[in-house]
């Protein structure tokens, strides 16, 4: 079946430009809380880019559903973890980044 080999690398590869890209945002982004956004927005939907092009080459259903069901889980903990981490930011004072004007 080529169609779902293409199928599947073309969603392998799309999941690892959204982790490259959320790497980056996290180099680049000034503070705590844009790079959460970044992490958060970008490595969840890598994730389920992955998963879902490995699904495809799974050698049966309950593999493939069982693949599946790690990204909700995966978005259900970078939701709450990244809720912790934004308030524990916020109770330490940590303001967030704005741009000065000219």
């Amino acid at each position: 079946m080529p169609l779902v080999e293409f199928a599947s690398g073309a969603l392998l590869v799309t999941g690892a430009i959204f982790y490259v890209v959320g790497t980056v945002g996290l180099l680049r982004f000034p503070d705590i809380y844009t790079r959460l956004h970044a992490l958060a927005k970008v490595d969840n939907l890598g994730l389920g880019c992955i998963l879902a092009g490995l699904a495809l080459q799974a050698e049966s259903v309950a593999v493939a559903l069982k693949l599946l069901l790690i990204w909700p889980l995966a978005l259900l903990a970078s939701a709450v973890i990244g809720y912790l981490i934004a308030s524990r930011a916020a109770a330490l004072g940590i303001k967030p980044w704005r741009q000065d004007k000219p």
